[in-house]
C-alpha cells in the first residue's frame, strides 16, 4: 500500500511539474529527482526543494544533505495522528458555528454550511463556495476559496498558517468573507 502510494505521489508530481521534477522514494527517504540531459540527477536538490519549499508525502523537505545531495523528510514537525483530528475537528467546528451565525444574521440568499467526513463547505450563493478540509495524511487543513484559490495550511504555533505566504486561515477567512458580504466578519472565539 505504501509504494503505490508513493507512486502515485510521484505521477502526480510529475505531472504537475511537467516531468522535469520527480520524488523518488527509498527506505523512507524522499529525493526530489531533476531531469537533465544526462538523465534523472539528485546532485543539488535539496538546495532546491528547500528554496522553493516544496513538500514531498507531506512533510516539510528539510536540507539534511547527504553525500549524494539528498534531501531527506523530516516529519518532527508533524502532529501525532490523534492530535492532528482534535485539533483540526475543534477548528472546523469553530468556523461552521461562526459563519453559521453570519449567514443567518446577514440573510445571504443560497447560504448553506454542511460538515461532514471531515470536510466543511459554505455556499454563499452567486458570492461562491468555499471547501476547507482535513488532509491525515499531511496533517493539514486545505482550503479551496473562491476568492484566493486553493491553500494548504500547517498547524504552528497554536494556528493553521500556510507556509508560501504565512497568513493564517481564520485571518484570510475573515478578509475574504468581510468584502465578499460587505460586513466586518470575526471568525474568532
Amino acid at each position: 500500500m505504501v509504494k503505490l502510494a508513493a507512486r502515485v505521489i510521484s505521477s502526480l508530481f510529475s505531472r504537475a511539474t511537467s516531468g522535469r521534477w520527480r520524488l523518488s522514494a527509498s527506505v523512507g527517504r524522499y529525493y526530489l529527482m531533476e531531469r537533465t540531459s544526462r538523465g534523472w540527477n539528485s546532485t543539488g536538490s535539496s538546495r532546491l526543494a528547500e528554496a522553493r519549499g516544496f513538500h514531498s508525502a507531506g512533510a516539510w523537505c528539510g536540507a539534511q544533505e547527504g553525500s549524494n545531495g539528498t534531501a531527506t523528510v523530516d516529519y518532527s514537525s508533524q502532529l501525532p495522528e490523534k492530535e492532528f483530528h482534535s485539533v483540526a475537528n475543534e477548528t472546523l467546528h469553530r468556523l461552521q458555528e461562526k459563519i453559521d451565525e453570519y449567514g443567518e444574521k446577514l440573510a445571504i440568499d443560497g447560504f448553506d454550511t454542511d460538515f461532514a467526513e471531515g470536510v466543511l463547505t459554505v455556499r454563499l450563493g452567486d458570492l461562491g463556495t468555499y471547501v476547507i478540509n482535513k488532509q491525515t495524511p499531511n496533517r493539514q487543513i486545505w482550503l479551496s476559496s473562491p476568492v484566493s484559490g486553493p491553500a494548504r495550511f500547517d498547524w504552528q504555533d497554536l494556528q493553521w498558517v500556510y507556509r508560501r505566504t504565512k497568513v493564517e486561515l481564520q485571518s484570510l477567512l475573515e478578509k475574504e468573507l468581510s468584502e465578499l458580504l460587505g460586513h466586518s466578519i470575526d471568525l474568532g472565539e
